[in-house]
């Protein structure tokens, strides 16, 4: 193959999505042939390769699922699940690829290093710093001062200018202008009916990117839902129903390739506002800023300013990296000035929610040791699957009362809001008047679960309408209810029952269990629960 062959192939797989994705699963296969096969190894396609794959990768798990569902030969069968775990196999090793050509793309592309006292400075006083570059940018006639002027904005505000060409077109402004909901759906459309043009613009490309998963959650929202349709109805009579599940996975697999194809169209967005701000007049120009800002800075902060200067060329006087600028010592210097651990990422200010980072030598019950005696206490957990939204949760209270059952969910911090809500509403209609306390290894849900009494607040984490409908009734009853994170998998019974609970209701929510067995193996989980250490205020 010539020079020129070899290039319109690559060409050829650039712009044609499907010759693209047969070449790949054709390498994948070992059938490819070694033209085409040296094709794909051009670093043009690293990133297509990702896109076709994704897209591959949905289609394949769908194949085995109408197996699963209409009955199909075992072989057939085994032949559907080999095909996709070399597809997903594929997939990640293309993903492991992309990565690794990113990381030698960005070798030797450090930003220029900002002089240490500005470093300082603007990490031990952010505020005055910040007001020192909107008066130097004020007094030099660029931005309007609030919120392009502050530091963490300059490259934007420096790409905006670099990008301006004028208004961009009427299709684009329309997708940056409408409100996240018109945006997703607007997502929706582009897989489901026609790829839209404009989501690659500058303008919205870090949108697109930003929304592609609750969009690409949607997909799955549709599949879990037409599992749903089929497993109700006889597999004689399935066909139509698992019709309309292939239409679903169809959906969710150009989901999944266009929100992989948004990610490397950010990646190139931000690779070219790095080049802008970095060289050039713009680079100098955010130099003259910075400089002119920490000179206001110095006269605005004289004794911080001293202390800044001090203790950098006390510093700098030892540091082994003083020739590269100090890159990375100025958090810890900050730190000295502020008396605040460099660590430190701040707090919500409530108190009110446990973190993931409690002490593994902490007590597990001492979280109980507040409540009164009348308190009900049960654990909920969810499970969730690969294929579809479908999701199952289970809890187990104190009382020796227990629950399960499936909904849909976005995430699994969705899926064990749910199981929260549907636990605390069971035990509210039981227990008339005692507090409830719900536990839950899930710090995600901890931190969404009642936390403000304004449903919209509650819903921001929240995309399907049945763990909305379920928060709205939970919300009338928030003065009875607490939600607290109970460390998980450490086999405290409870916790252990919430666990199979969940995964037996997501068995049975998509057919992977008979009602018969599924009976049987919820009375093996209760006589497992029965034959435990006791309740969990007992255990404490």
């Amino acid at each position: 193959m010539t020079i020129t062959e070899r290039t319109e192939l690559i060409r050829r797989f650039a712009d044609d999505f499907t010759a693209l994705q047969e070449a790949v699963l054709a390498r994948m296969n070992g059938i490819c042939a070694p033209e085409i096969a040296a094709a794909l190894e051009h670093a043009s396609l690293a990133g297509p390769i990702t896109i076709a794959l994704a897209h591959a990768d949905v289609l394949a798990r769908g194949a085995v699922r109408r197996a699963e569902l209409s009955a199909q030969p075992p072989e057939r069968l085994r032949r559907l699940r080999a095909h996709a775990r070399r597809v997903r196999q594929a997939r990640s090793q293309a993903e492991a690829v992309c990565k690794e050509q990113r990381a030698r793309c960005l070798v030797g592309r450090s930003r220029p290093v900002d002089m240490l006292e500005l470093r300082v400075a603007r990490m031990a006083s952010p505020a005055s710093f910040a007001e020192a570059l909107r008066q130097e940018l004020r007094a030099r006639g660029l931005p309007d001062g609030t919120p392009q002027a502050p530091e963490s904005d300059l490259a934007q505000w420096v790409w905006d200018r670099k990008a301006a060409g004028g208004e961009p077109p009427a299709p684009v402004r329309e997708l940056r202008d409408c409100d996240d909901d018109a945006f997703v759906q607007a997502l929706l459309r582009d897989a489901r009916e026609e790829e839209n043009p404009y989501l690659p613009h500058d303008a919205v490309v870090e949108r697109w990117s930003r929304h592609a998963r609750a969009a690409l959650a949607w997909g799955r929202y549709a599949i879990g839902q037409a599992e749903r349709d089929v497993l109700a109805c006889a597999p004689s009579v399935r066909r139509t129903r698992l019709d309309a599940l292939d239409d679903a996975y169809q959906d969710t697999a150009v989901l999944a390739a266009r929100s992989r194809e948004a990610l490397l169209r950010v990646t190139e967005l931000h690779d070219r506002m790095w080049a802008c701000v970095t060289t050039g007049p713009f680079a100098e120009l955010i130099a003259q800023c910075r400089a002119a800002a920490l000179a206001r800075f110095a006269d605005a902060e004289p004794e911080l300013w001293h202390g800044v200067r001090e203790l950098t060329v006390r510093h700098q006087a030892h540091c082994p990296e003083q020739a590269d600028g100090c890159p990375r010592c100025h958090r810890a210097l900050a730190a000295l000035l502020t008396d605040v651990h460099p660590a430190d990422t701040g707090e919500d200010g409530d108190g009110e929610h446990p973190t993931a980072t409690v002490p593994a030598d902490v007590d597990r019950y001492a979280v109980l040791a507040d409540l009164p005696d009348t308190a009900v206490v049960a654990v909920a957990d969810a499970a969730v699957g690969d294929e579809s939204a479908l999701c199952g949760y289970g809890w187990a209270a104190e009382d020796g009362t227990t629950g399960y059952g499936d909904s849909l969910a976005s995430s699994s911090g969705e899926a064990e809001v749910i199981g929260i809500c549907a636990a605390a509403l069971s035990l509210l209609e039981h227990h008339e008047d005692a507090p409830v306390v719900l536990l839950c290894d899930s710090v995600e849900a901890v931190d969404s679960t009642l936390r403000s009494a304004d449903p919209t607040v509650a819903h921001r984490t929240l995309l399907f309408p049945e763990s909305r409908q379920l928060m709205d009734r939970l919300l009338r009853h928030r003065h009875r209810v607490q939600v607290r994170w109970l460390k998980g998998h450490i086999g405290h019974d409870l916790n252990e029952t919430a666990d199979a609970f969940a995964r037996l209701a997501l068995r049975r929510a998509t057919g992977r269990i008979p009602p018969s067995a599924a009976r049987k193996e919820e009375v093996r989980i209760l006589r497992s629960l029965g034959s435990g250490a006791g309740p969990l205020s007992a255990a404490a």
